[in-house]
């Protein structure tokens, strides 16, 4: 059959109405979807309850229903700025490693034992740390799986060349968790470990998540800033930090988020945790210093959210405040969750440590050390830099580190 132009049909009105109807209904069923996956998924975690709301009044940070930052510090970006940073996720390079990352070879074996008068330090990549202190077991904001996201599609872990022995982890004393964000608190990790820790020490709120995911109530201790908690002889005291909190649309900042000073009778640890620079740090360092360790987050800062991260100069003027002797940059190397190249991180962090006269340690991913003989210095990101570095102090380094940590202690 021969078609004629005049045969060409054009869409009906009535198709055209159609197309008009069908299109809200699917944004409904989008938003429906979607809102029933987040208060559903259990991922998300769970909301605390109006029983745990009310012990929250009494905290001098909870006010009308939230949590409150020191001085109403607030994290929110206007909407251009965040097309702008989206835009910016989007174009900016070398925010990945172009390889994957080396790991220690003692990440793939069970760790050996050592006495309880040592402490061991083992950084594996952003702020996840596993602490040995008193002969006792610690895991530090253990996100030990594949996203930094409640859907796997976004927020991937870096690649790593070998793959780290779970066995470590299978008799763990104590899980500290310092927020609730998903590169800090993980469904996949909590679900795997925790029939195997004794105890779970959080901020308060945060244990309506755990609480969701299968951990008993009498397994975990909520704290607020400056309470403590102990445990065969070692203390632990949450301490302020400039951040936020949630994992939904609509919880923001319902549960606490907190920094942690870690004390036993060999050692006593800082751990930063997330938030911007403020004078909590010296308020800490006064209060509980000199520091041996201090664990200090230096990455996925930028200008427009400084306030609720640091930058890495600010993180070792923190660390001066809170009268620290070794510095460890943490937050940075497993997430791409900020527009700077992924190692500026740690090389700003170095060149201000050095500076300011600050011993500064970079560990390989999975690489253990033992603190007051161990000292990782080397640039292991570095192209042609081996991955397996000399860990051991030099008598400058030691002698810069006890007299400032003398003079530390003398100020006080």
């Amino acid at each position: 059959m021969v078609t004629y132009e005049h045969d060409v049909h054009f869409p009906s009105k009535r198709n055209e109405r159609n197309r008009v109807l069908i299109l809200p209904i699917i944004a409904v069923f989008l938003l429906v979807g979607g809102a029933l996956y987040v208060t559903t998924a259990p991922q998300f975690g769970a909301a605390p309850d109006e029983a745990s709301q009310e012990i929250f009044a009494s905290s001098p940070q909870f006010r009308n229903g939230r949590f409150e930052n020191r001085g109403n510090v607030s994290v929110d970006l206007k909407g251009g700025s965040m097309f702008k940073t989206l835009m910016e996720f989007i174009t900016s390079a070398d925010t990945k490693p172009a390889q994957p990352l080396p790991v220690a070879a003692e990440a793939q074996q069970a760790p050996h034992a050592i006495p309880d008068t040592a402490v061991r330090v083992t950084w594996f990549g952003h702020s996840a740390i596993f602490l040995e202190l008193e002969g006792k077991r610690i895991l530090i904001d253990p996100m030990l799986g594949p996203a930094a996201s409640p859907l796997p599609i976004f927020g991937k872990r870096f690649a790593l060349k070998d793959r780290i022995d779970m066995s470590r982890f299978s008799r763990i004393d104590a899980v500290i968790i310092s927020h609730d964000h998903y590169d800090h608190l993980d469904y996949r990790s909590i679900r795997k470990l925790k029939k195997h820790v004794r105890h779970f020490y959080v901020p308060l709120g945060v244990g309506s998540h755990l609480r969701r995911w299968g951990v008993p109530a009498e397994r975990i201790t909520e704290l607020d800033w400056w309470e403590s908690a102990s445990f065969d002889g070692i203390e632990l005291t949450a301490t302020p930090a400039q951040h936020f909190s949630g994992r939904g649309l609509s919880d923001r900042n319902s549960t606490l988020w907190a920094s942690w000073v870690i004390r036993g009778n060999h050692g006593n640890i800082f751990f930063s945790g997330d938030g911007g620079y403020g004078p909590h740090f010296k308020e800490i360092g006064e209060r509980f210093g000199p520091f041996d360790l201090t664990m200090m987050e230096c990455g996925q800062y930028n200008e427009k959210w400084a306030k609720i991260h640091s930058m890495p100069e600010e993180s070792v003027q923190a660390h001066i405040d809170l009268r620290g002797e070794i510095m460890m940059p943490i937050h940075w190397g497993a997430f791409q969750l900020a527009v700077h190249p992924w190692t500026e991180p740690a090389e700003r962090a170095i060149a201000a440590a050095e500076e300011r006269q600050v011993a500064i340690m970079t560990p390989l991913i999975g690489q253990p050390v033992l603190l007051g003989s161990e000292f990782p210095k080397r640039r292991w990101w570095e192209k042609g830099t081996a991955a397996s570095a000399s860990t051991n102090t030099t008598g400058t380094d030691l002698a810069m580190m006890h007299t400032r940590l003398k003079t530390a202690g003398s100020e006080k």
